[in-house]
């Protein structure tokens, strides 16, 4: 049984695969303040609410963006197997052969996407990832990273427009029925979610154009469900592609926890 962690700005999110696919997924909430304990007691209380022991996982692998909680989960998991996982992180980046420019400077969870969206595709593939930050990651032919466009995530978008405006709220991300807002909360919606409609569009046409060749396009991240308009443009919505890539990291360089 495999456990993979990707540590987000956002969430954390662990997933249980066994029997060729993912039996459990769960997601909590990123709280940099918290200790290993902690989220050992909360790791361990949803295992026994699945009738997931333990000891029957033997393998782990975990990517992080969160530079602070890297130390705090790798403590997690010492404290409840005795071992470290596999950390997807620079120096085992620069063995995948994916040509990256700068993988000190990629984040890991991109990389997954990557090796999970080729793999998938079996030639070039453009990976849009709806998350804290709204990334497009483009990857050619032979499965070398092309580069990555980044803009900020839904939610991100609108805090910060609730956090540096006197009198904007933060409002729920609703697509609206109408572009001309007829209060704050439709305007800010009108703006946020439909502006990133075309974004999202504008941006994958763009990169096709570069690309300039046979391409698929995927779609995952947390966010993904809130823009169903856009879900046509995509060969296929896979929210389990981070994860996907974790798994296939964590086949290629096989550390089991027991022996």
């Amino acid at each position: 049984m495999l456990l993979a962690l990707d540590i987000g700005n956002s969430n954390l999110v662990f997933g249980i695969y066994q029997h060729n696919m993912w039996q459990h997924i769960w997601r909590d909430e990123t709280q940099n303040q918290q200790g290993a304990e902690i989220y050992a007691m909360r790791f361990t209380e949803f295992c026994m609410e699945q009738n997931i022991h333990l000891a029957d996982i033997t393998q782990i692998v975990m990517s992080s963006v969160v530079p602070a909680l890297t130390p705090v989960l790798r403590q997690m998991f010492m404290a409840l197997w005795g071992k470290e996982p596999l950390l997807l992180n620079t120096a085992l980046i620069q063995t995948l052969n994916l040509d990256i420019k700068q993988p000190h400077e990629i984040g890991a969870d991109l990389v997954a996407n990557a090796l999970a969206g080729f793999a998938r595709a079996g030639k070039a593939c453009i990976i849009v990832d709806f998350g804290t930050a709204l990334t497009f990651t483009t990857v050619g032919k032979a499965g070398e990273v092309l580069g990555v466009a980044i803009a900020p995530g839904l939610k991100t978008a609108i805090k910060s427009l609730f956090s540096h405006t006197a009198q904007l709220p933060e409002v729920p991300l609703q697509v609206p029925t109408s572009a001309i807002g007829k209060n704050t909360t439709h305007a800010i919606q009108a703006g946020i979610l439909l502006g990133y409609e075309g974004l999202v569009a504008h941006l994958v046409a763009c990169i096709k154009q570069e690309l300039a060749m046979p391409c698929v396009v995927y779609a995952t991240g947390g966010l993904v469900q809130q823009l169903p308009a856009l879900h046509a443009l995509f060969d296929e919505v896979l929210p389990t592609l981070t994860l996907d890539g974790l798994r296939l990291v964590a086949e290629r360089f096989s550390m089991p926890l027991v022996s």
